[in-house]
């Protein structure tokens, strides 16, 4: 297991508030802060961990070199009461940059990892600047680790993060993952090259785009490597048969109910512009084909779909 000291920088811009990402950006990433946290500190007892944040009134260290879970919550509860302005990521990185330099223990390696939600402004935007950050960052021997999501994305060919990793990347020690809206950001993380090694897996084990480069959905079914995480596929797996169970439930009731509706008669004894079969002797129409689905209630429809389903999933691994 890797042994590291790492400062985590947070975005607690305005772009913060935004919920495209659930509950929100900023509750989506503190989530994904504890997660990288617990994992770090777990990995290996002598990592240490640091939180600072990078808007607001300026980049600003809340946790230095701890390996307690409770500061690292303690500070991201500070930060969400401090959102606001705009992100700083050049400044930021060089404070985190210093902070690791006066680490307790000079054998941990360095490591900062930035989250970024926020449009890139200023010097972030300039790729000259950030390369030129980047190749000092190197030369101290600093990894790095990207996670942009949200506005933080950047869109078109020309991209300045990209560039930034290429650059300050030592033996693929650093890398860029994007995780875009509606995606779970601690799930996409676990599953990404970021914590790869902390959870005991070897080096380009984990599905990358590129060297240095992973996409939040990477090469696998719902983005994630069944071979490394089998019960968040599963589970995955399990909620997506649902779904498609439920819109199956949801299209046999429509078409029930529109049989029935074309079977019912008119006033004037016609269906649908169709004249209507004799009632018998009884007194009752007579039983129309489909009426045995009209009866299915939603709980067996939905379990007929997933076997279905499952059926349909289990031919497609024999072939």
């Amino acid at each position: 297991m890797p042994l590291e000291a790492t400062m985590v920088i947070i975005d607690n811009s305005e772009y913060m508030r935004n919920g495209d990402y659930v509950p929100s950006r900023f509750d989506a990433q503190a989530d994904a802060v504890n997660t990288i946290v617990q994992t770090k500190i777990d990995s290996n007892p002598e990592n240490t961990v640091g939180v600072m944040t990078m808007a607001h009134k300026g980049p600003e260290v809340l946790v230095t070199h701890s390996k307690e879970l409770g500061q690292v919550i303690k500070g991201l509860h500070t930060a969400s009461l401090n959102m606001g302005g705009y992100i700083d990521i050049p400044t930021a990185i060089n404070i985190a940059q210093l902070a690791l330099k006066h680490r307790e223990n000079k054998n941990l390696r360095q490591r900062i990892i930035v989250f970024v939600g926020s449009p890139l402004q200023g010097a972030a935007g300039d790729e000259r600047e950030m390369v030129k950050l980047a190749r000092k960052l190197k030369k101290n021997n600093v990894a790095m680790d990207l996670i942009v999501f949200g506005d933080g994305i950047e869109e078109g060919e020309s991209s300045v993060l990209k560039a930034f990793i290429e650059n300050v990347s030592s033996a693929d020690n650093s890398h860029l993952v994007s995780v875009p809206p509606g995606s779970h950001l601690s799930d996409m993380i676990i599953s990404s090259p970021v914590l790869a090694e902390d959870r005991g897996i070897p080096p380009g084990a984990v599905a990358a785009a590129g060297p240095s480069t992973t996409s939040g959905t990477g090469d696998f079914e719902f983005g994630v490597d069944p071979n490394l995480d089998p019960e968040l596929a599963m589970a995955l797996r399990m909620s997506m048969e649902e779904e498609r169970a439920r819109q199956a439930a949801e299209e046999q009731a429509r078409q029930a109910n529109t049989t029935a509706s074309q079977t019912t008669p008119s006033r004037d004894g016609a269906t649908g512009g169709t004249q209507q079969a004799p009632a018998t002797s009884e007194g009752r129409d007579v039983d129309m084909e489909g009426d045995d689905e009209e009866d299915l209630d939603e709980e067996e429809a939905i379990a007929r779909a997933i076997e279905m389903s499952m059926k349909q999933d289990q031919e497609e691994h024999k072939k």
